[in-house]
């Protein structure tokens, strides 16, 4: 009767607030997550059940891979022991009475204890900044319950196996057996007996009663966020949809203002939050001292979520439809359901409420957060959604930005120049033009705003053009009729300039023939390849770093090496992380001098500074552009490559700013320095 007492309060308290939760997922903003099963199904082998993430700390992630696995081996003991509550002399049928099992739970349930212990060493001793705002003690009281179920399912069985109740062999079970001679078989062992299996059973109810109403929610959560996750390139960002006619013009989402515009994949990013800092930790923003942690947004937001989640949810039952997972009735943004006609709750504003606009500015939306996640929180989508209710809804943002805005609006560009400028760089190259109503070429050079208007980074367009005449590859440029891909109208949150200049370069491109597009902008590389689709733009995008270094292993370009030149290489955000460009730039370093790596590069590099629109904005407390100086003079190189017109500004900023003795230049003015005769 007390099991059952016990298990009824214990799964009541649990279902309630498990009733709760989905209730706030499934009564969320509509998003679409279906399709791409393989990849999904691969991402729950390595990433959850695989640990890969975690692993990427070898240390900090084999403790807590030690917990996991653990738990996963150890789950049938619950049942065991709750049969063992109440018949002593029963067990479950068949795995009970199996000597590796036995095995293997004295195994893992050291294990556990052991990442028990290693956590608590990190967390009291080493004291890792990464868990700066965490709820520390809250985690402390989840490792002492962790720790006290493997004590006791440890105890109980030696105590079963000091008074001969066990029914698997004692020896398969080394750690029970060695602790079964510190018991007699006496009364006083029998009592103990029943106190160590009943400790274990009421803590693990215990646990369950709380576990969804603590951060450790993830356990239940973070496999469904980790299947859910983005499958495609992290670069694509979701598009809102100001033309769906089945959703009223009221009804048309704009970013989130309030918890109830949070879509049902951002909801379920809060729930998972293991306030594990790893985000934080990778965050450039975090470490020259912004106010950003992408931590303590999510954490913020989930508060919010909690905070104002029942008046969404009662606000939506009065005519909300079923959701099947990837598709939610309740769309809503100021609370109502769909087809209700609910009151809109009073629901606190997001921005201040569960986060400042400092922080919201700060994110030059790299993705280092999203990357190190081991959950696969989306932190990008939540700030350019905050962002974009900002910006379309109460046009709040940075007042340095507002030129830029103007800018493309007006000069189609972020600097402002005439479209008839666009292609003065090339006025002396002999590069084709092309012309409306001209048959397409093998590749359209996109040349980007950066390399046609900036000084600096014009050379990386006047650089590739030789590049690609000296190899014979038969391309054009748009000139004037190329404008802003609207990457930096987008990331700074305003959607609806994006989206106009999405449409026309779409229609541009499709009238010209374009099928193959070669960039040197990795922002317009992104925009062009990842989220022009949506707008019926699908070409072969690739970038000029790809497509020269197939040119000098095809031998159609024969650069010279040079032994003495020591070159580190700086990976952009969005062509590194944002879309696995790796290789290639490197290639094209090897083959010209001697590679030098920095300790953050690849996916994990540091960014330049610039994403985010924050090429166009002030900058409070160090500059990142910077501390990624300083990290490439650390290699002692003399040349710090990139495969980016922005890096290319902000990086040598950033080394007139330090001064530091570096050249930065793009690979590509590299290989036509190497090759005798470009042209």
């Amino acid at each position: 009767m007390l099991l059952a007492v016990a298990l009824g309060v214990s799964a009541t308290l649990f279902g309630v607030r498990v009733r709760f939760l989905v209730g706030l997922v499934r009564g969320a903003q509509p998003l679409q997550r279906s399709g791409d099963v393989p990849r999904r199904a691969r991402n729950e082998a390595t990433i959850v059940l695989g640990q890969r993430k975690l692993l990427q700390r070898f240390g900090p992630g084999l403790i807590h891979a030690f917990i996991f696995w653990g738990f996963l081996v150890l789950a049938p003991t619950i049942l065991i022991a709750f049969i063992g509550v109440v018949d002593k002399h029963s067990t479950l049928p068949w795995l009970g009475h199996q000597g590796w099992f036995a095995f293997l739970v004295d195994v893992f349930a050291v294990l556990v204890l052991v990442g028990v212990l290693g956590a608590l060493w990190i967390r009291k001793v080493q004291r890792p900044a990464r868990f700066e705002g965490s709820h520390r003690g809250e985690a402390d009281m989840i490792l002492a319950m962790i720790g006290t179920i493997a004590t006791t399912l440890l105890l109980w069985h030696a105590t079963r196996i000091a008074l001969g109740l066990n029914e698997w062999p004692a020896s398969w079970s080394p750690v029970s057996n060695a602790l079964s001679h510190l018991f007699s078989d006496d009364s006083a062992t029998r009592v103990l007996e029943r106190v160590f299996v009943w400790v274990h059973v009421l803590t693990i109810l215990t646990f369950l009663a709380y576990l969804p109403r603590s951060k450790h929610l993830h356990i239940a959560t973070a496999a469904f966020n980790v299947w859910f996750a983005r499958t495609g390139p992290g670069g694509r960002l979701e598009p809102l949809r100001f033309d769906d006619e089945s959703v009223p013009e009221e009804d048309i989402r704009f970013g989130a203002g309030t918890a109830a515009d949070l879509t049902w994949k951002q909801v379920l990013d809060t729930f998972s939050c293991t306030e594990c800092g790893r985000c934080q930790d990778a965050c450039p923003a975090w470490a020259t001292g912004k106010a950003l942690s992408p931590k303590l947004l999510i954490m913020g937001l989930r508060d919010q979520v909690f905070a104002d989640g029942g008046a969404v949810v009662r606000a939506r039952s009065g005519g909300g439809g079923a959701s099947n997972g990837t598709e939610t009735a309740g769309r809503r943004a100021g609370g109502d359901a769909s087809g209700g006609g609910g009151a809109r709750p009073e629901l606190t504003p997001l921005v201040p409420g569960a986060v400042s606009a400092e922080v919201v500015w700060d994110c030059v939306t790299c993705g280092a957060c999203v990357q190190e996640c081991p959950v696969s929180i989306e932190h990008v989508d939540h700030i350019v959604d905050l962002r974009r209710h900002l910006v379309m809804v109460e046009s709040s943002f940075p007042a340095e930005a507002e030129p830029m805005l103007r800018d493309v609006e007006r000069a189609s560009n972020p600097w402002g120049r005439a479209q008839s400028e666009r292609a003065d760089w090339a006025s002396e190259l002999g590069v084709r033009v092309l012309e409306p109503g001209d048959p397409a070429p093998e590749y359209l050079y996109w040349v980007g705003c950066a390399s046609s208007f900036d000084e600096r980074a014009r050379q990386t367009a006047v650089s590739t053009a030789k590049l690609l005449q000296a190899a014979g590859v038969e391309f054009a440029i748009l000139g004037p009729r190329e404008s802003c891909t609207g990457d930096p109208a987008r990331r700074i949150g305003n959607e609806y300039v994006f989206q106009a200049f999405a449409e026309q370069n779409v229609e541009t491109l499709n009238e010209a023939g374009v099928t193959k597009i070669v960039a040197n902008c990795p922002h317009c590389f992104n925009t062009l390849a990842n989220e022009y689709p949506d707008f019926g733009g699908r070409y072969e995008v690739i970038h000029h770093s790809e497509l020269l270094a197939s040119l000098v292993r095809d031998g159609r370009l024969a650069p010279r090496r040079s032994e003495g030149l020591s070159v580190t290489y700086h990976d952009s955000c969005y062509l590194a992380r944002h879309n696995d460009v790796i290789a290639q730039p490197r290639e094209l370093v090897a083959a010209i001098g001697e590679p030098v790596e920095m300790e953050r590069s690849g996916k994990h590099t540091f960014c330049c500074g610039a994403g985010g629109a924050h090429m166009w904005m002030e900058e409070r407390g160090q500059a990142i552009n910077v501390e990624r100086v300083r990290q490439a003079a650390d290699t002692g190189a003399g040349t710090l490559a990139v495969a980016c017109p922005f890096c290319t500004v902000m990086l040598d900023d950033g080394v007139q700013g330090s001064g530091d003795e570096l050249r930065v230049v793009d690979v590509a003015t590299l290989l036509a320095e190497a090759i005798d005769d470009p042209t």
